[in-house]
């Protein structure tokens, strides 16, 4: 169980640089405390920065452990300013009440593009060339060049940034198969490819869309990179563990394929004067980015706005719609006087105990929504009385109780 400050003496934290949009619409939205820090912070800083936060909004580089969240039991909510959530321990954080939003979309463009850019570049030898003009060498030569017109574009993981990259391939002329766990519907003339094997046989360029998590740790790896042609290149803008470095290193000076660009790595520099170490680094046939898929000024103004009206939104009314790891209540507006987010675990009883709390404070119930997820349940309820202590102690005190506040 968590005691809670009241939600009128909220407290935003943004590190790690995220879009100035995010702090002005917060504070438009009537936020007054809203504090900005530049870089990502060590455990040990993070919980003494957010000793007193509500929320805080993060990028890839802050990592919110259990260890973290056990020390901040004052916040209630993390936002990812950005696609990915494996910085966050989202079971933790969901034990302890505590829902966390993201970015699911802002950024797809941005990324799509650099990975017909890439392809592009690697399928002209772009790279090769441009590092041989620096020493000083003027080579013409055509070979092992293509246009990428009618080159198959093989995506693994269809999902929203895979499905634009494929509609961006189709958009310069090439041909767009893809694979995915999960049935999805083909958009434009892109054909599902029944084994990721299959793919890459097939592939001209593969390129990875897929999320960061056990059952994609080293999926493209010396066995896979064998399967693929020796005149095909590799791109990976989606999570760094999905790739083993060492034996695509293997590959690329074995000339088992022609070329790769990497955005994300197993370990990244903390900041910009930190060095960044990979056995990729001198190749000329590969493309070594600092996992900026999203870092363009559009998508990090659209990621800013996205995701500072998420934390606005729970911070005054309690919605969780879109939140990856919490049951999802949709945007209600309060038109009782008290609204009480109660978060429990998911048992029998917990909602008529509290209905029955109400009851015996002469509380009437305005408005009440409920939803579950796995051992978490979520009940929303608007009452049009005032919220004694009493009452709030004695939900609080609850065995199922997890959390319990009232805006």
């Amino acid at each position: 169980m968590f005691n809670l400050m009241k939600s009128n003496m909220n407290q935003i934290v943004l590190l790690e640089k995220i879009h100035g949009n995010a702090a002005a619409l917060l504070t438009e939205q009537g936020f007054t405390d809203v504090r900005e820090i530049g870089s990502a912070l060590s455990d040990a800083d993070l919980i003494d920065a957010l000793q007193h936060a509500s929320a805080v909004g993060i990028r890839s580089r802050t990592h919110m452990s259990a260890t973290v969240l056990d020390a901040l039991p004052n916040l209630r909510t993390i936002a990812c300013f950005c696609i990915g959530t494996n910085q966050v321990d989202l079971h933790a954080a969901c034990m302890r009440g505590i829902p966390v939003f993201n970015a699911p979309f802002s950024n797809t463009r941005s990324v799509a593009e650099l990975v017909i850019a890439q392809a592009i570049l690697l399928l002209r030898r772009i790279p090769e060339k441009n590092a041989m003009a620096h020493r000083g060498q003027w080579d013409k030569d055509a070979q092992g060049a293509y246009e990428v017109r009618n080159k198959v574009v093989g995506i693994i993981g269809y999902g929203n940034i895979g499905a634009q990259v494929g509609i961006l391939a189709e958009s310069v002329g090439m041909r767009v198969c893809y694979f995915d766990v999960d049935n999805k519907l083909p958009l434009g003339n892109a054909q599902s490819m029944s084994t990721l094997d299959a793919l890459l046989r097939h592939a001209d360029v593969v390129t990875l869309h897929v999320p960061g998590e056990a059952a994609t740790e080293n999926i493209i790896n010396q066995e896979r990179l064998a399967c693929m042609k020796p005149s095909a290149v590799l791109i990976n803008a989606s999570r760094g563990n999905v790739v083993e470095i060492a034996a695509l290193d293997v590959a690329l000076r074995q000339k088992k394929i022609a070329g790769a660009a990497i955005d994300v790595f197993p370990t990244e520099p903390g900041n910009q004067h930190e060095e960044f170490i990979s056995p990729l680094r001198g190749l000329d046939n590969v493309i070594l980015t600092p996992h900026i898929g999203g870092s363009t000024e559009e998508a990090q103004e659209n990621i800013g706005r996205e995701v500072a009206d998420k934390i606005a939104r729970f911070l005054r009314a309690g919605t969780t719609r879109s939140a990856v790891n919490f049951p999802e209540i949709a945007y209600l507006p309060k038109h009782a006087r008290h609204r009480i987010l109660h978060i429990h675990r998911n048992e029998p009883g917990v909602i008529a105990q509290m209905n029955a709390a109400f009851a015996a404070e002469g509380l009437n119930i305005v408005a009440q929504q409920l939803q579950t997820q796995a051992d978490i349940g979520y009940a929303m309820t608007d009452v049009d009385t005032p919220i004694t202590d009493a009452l709030m102690t004695q939900l609080r005190g609850s065995p199922a109780t997890i959390r319990c506040d009232y805006l």
